[in-house]
């Protein structure tokens, strides 16, 4: 174990063991986002797309449409950018109108910050954007969004399940699925159009 990361093993395999097992839909983040790593994301998102009949979305240090093309083009169906949609948010659309709403994901790490307000945060959750999280995800589908994972940081890690209250609220605001997820949970699709 290494900085709290550990190794569960080959990720093809394990794409294959939850594709057995009938999973409706598989994400991959690459959590390093290196240019080494990058290579060794494709290869792995090659592989799996060769095997498994699921949707392969993938996330992680994707910062253009380059990025986005070279994801799509080795066999994801979609693509998640959180922190660089936040940088620029104009990635959004360009991804859509390139691509299609359908390929492009965007992720949204939120914190309760009042009993009625929820902030989306950057850096993994460390850093306030001082955004409105029901705001941004509106903003993002108006950009193109087809999807938006919502990550509640209050409920990582403590099993308690999702926050409700903000996923219903950003769910209600907008017409596209909205998929709940905090660590160590299995997503959830909250709300669809």
């Amino acid at each position: 174990e290494d900085g709290g990361l550990r190794n569960v093993g080959d990720p093809v395999a394990l794409a294959l063991r939850y594709n057995d097992q009938g999973a409706d839909e598989l994400v991959f983040y690459d959590i390093t986002a290196s240019a080494h790593g990058r290579a060794t994301m494709v290869a792995v998102i090659e592989r799996v797309a060769d095997q498994c009949f699921m949707p392969l979305t993938v996330g992680g240090g994707i910062k253009s449409v380059d990025d986005m093309y070279t994801m799509l083009r080795a066999g994801a169906d979609k693509t998640s950018i959180n922190s660089s949609a936040l940088a620029n948010p104009e990635l959004i659309r360009q991804g859509a109108e390139k691509f299609g709403s359908q390929c492009i994901v965007v992720s949204i790490d939120a914190k309760r910050v009042a009993p009625d307000k929820w902030e989306v945060f950057s850096h993994g959750g460390r850093k306030s954007t001082g955004l409105d999280a029901v705001d941004w995800a509106k903003r993002a589908v108006s950009l193109g969004a087809g999807e938006i994972v919502l990550n509640s940081i209050d409920a990582d890690g403590t099993k308690a399940g999702f926050d409700l209250v903000i996923t219903r609220r950003i769910s209600e605001s907008v017409g596209v699925p909205v998929v709940a997820s905090t660590a160590g949970s299995i997503p959830q699709i909250a709300g669809a159009a």
